[in-house]
């Protein structure tokens, strides 16, 4: 391993430690109190993104249950280099926001369209005036309803303007580009998808109103794995589209395993490039706040996660013409699971022959014999025809499970392709 890659990996791993976040949550709350202040959470909405939808109905849930400040902010959504493939992203977003609202009890209905854009701008205006109304969370609501609903009144005048731009240039100083997102305290909180983490994060500084219920607003699913065997016919086929360098990817591995050996179906690992290496941005602003939601997460999950190698490049390249070879040995998933947890919790340097090295006799597979592949290119055809076939589906990033005609995106959703593979058995 270089010294580069050596310090690097062992910066990452002081950055992303549970250590390093409790440190910092310690100090803002001892500075919090030695001003005075109140607990203050920021969340920034985007009028058309149905993520915020759902979140502004737990906030209104929120607010009664945490003695906080919630200031509310108007946005615009992300730049284009936030928000890559916009349409299948919007369009995806529909679909995902109508499976979580029956998760989790609240209301979105996909009607298969994005609301239309002076209905956008209408809705837009009525909540910039609704922001200092002292009736907001009731207006709020209910232009968020109305808006989805088809039923926004588009005479109102478009003030939205400025207000977008103090909410734009807030959530930019903050640091992030999102919609749905919260802020307290130095963390970033997306939608309700994150939001339990802030609420035991509040009631460990007291901040939960006597009398609230004890129950998280919408806890982090999980998975049952309860043993089931395929009914008469095909075995079932769990596709799983990956990344070597995807922490996300790395964090969903063995849940990917765990689902397919349960319910009795074919895990077929289906390998792309990595989007900065297909093109794709990923500005450091973007990269620091998924590598510190992986962390917090791989914390959840109970998965090593911190000590960094980045695969970008040579590295992930290396891996894939190995990993081609190591499908047709029976032991892709062997290899996959190895080099994820080198590269993302190990600082194994996999652009190295000795990192390689560590990575291949720790899949069961012989040395010799994988180095011998590292100069093949035939793993670019198949990398480039899951790539198209992810985009056929209305997906372009990873970690994506699909189980015939469902398909999800990230390892948030795992439950989905549960329900789905639950389905196809006993």
């Amino acid at each position: 391993m270089s010294l580069k890659t050596l310090v690097v990996s062992r910066v990452a791993e002081a950055i992303t430690s549970a250590q390093r976040q409790d440190a910092a949550r310690d100090k803002f709350e001892k500075e919090r109190q030695r001003q005075g202040a109140r607990h203050r959470v920021d969340y920034f909405h985007q009028i058309d993104d149905p993520y915020s939808h759902l979140a502004l109905q737990a906030l209104d849930l929120f607010r009664t249950r945490y003695d906080v400040d919630l200031h509310v902010w108007l946005v615009g959504p992300p730049d284009d280099w936030a928000a890559p493939e916009r349409d299948r992203l919007i369009a995806y977003g529909r679909e995902d926001c109508a499976r979580l609202a029956q998760k989790s009890g609240f209301s979105f209905v996909d009607h298969g369209v994005q609301p239309r854009p002076e209905a956008v701008l209408a809705a837009q205006a009525q909540f910039g005036e609704a922001l200092s109304g002292g009736d907001f969370w009731e207006r709020a609501l209910a232009i968020s309803r109305a808006l989805w609903a088809g039923k926004i009144e588009t005479g109102a005048p478009t003030i939205m303007g400025d207000a977008c731009a103090k909410g734009d240039a807030e959530r930019a100083r903050l640091g992030h580009f999102m919609g749905a997102m919260l802020f307290y305290g130095g963390e970033w909180y997306w939608g309700i998808d994150r939001l339990h983490y802030l609420e035991s994060r509040l009631r460990n500084v007291g901040a939960q109103v006597s009398g609230a219920p004890s129950e998280l607003i919408f806890p982090a699913p999980g998975l049952d794995l309860t043993p089931a065997k395929p009914k008469a016919g095909e075995r079932p086929v769990l596709h799983w589209y990956l990344s070597f360098r995807s922490p996300y990817t790395y964090l969903s591995a063995h849940r990917a395993k765990a689902l397919a050996d349960a319910y009795g179906a074919e895990l077929r690992l289906r390998y792309v490039l990595p989007m900065v290496m297909r093109g794709l941005p990923v500005p450091p602003m973007k990269s620091r706040y998924f590598t510190l939601d992986n962390a917090r997460e791989a914390r959840r999950l109970a998965i090593p996660f911190g000590r960094i190698a980045d695969p970008v490049g040579k590295p992930v390249e290396r891996g894939y013409a190995i990993l081609a070879w190591a499908l047709e040995q029976g032991r892709g998933y062997g290899f996959v699971e190895a080099f994820l947890t080198a590269v993302w919790s190990q600082g194994v340097d996999a652009g190295s022959d000795a990192g390689m090295k560590q990575i291949v006799e720790r899949a069961g597979l012989p040395w010799p014999e994988a180095r011998k592949q590292l100069e093949k290119e035939n793993w670019r055809e198949t990398a480039e025809a899951n790539r198209l076939e992810l985009l056929e589906i209305g997906h372009w990033g990873v970690p994506c499970f699909r189980v015939n005609e469902v398909c999800v995106w990230g390892q948030d959703r795992m439950w989905v392709i549960e329900d789905a593979l639950r389905e196809l058995t006993s």
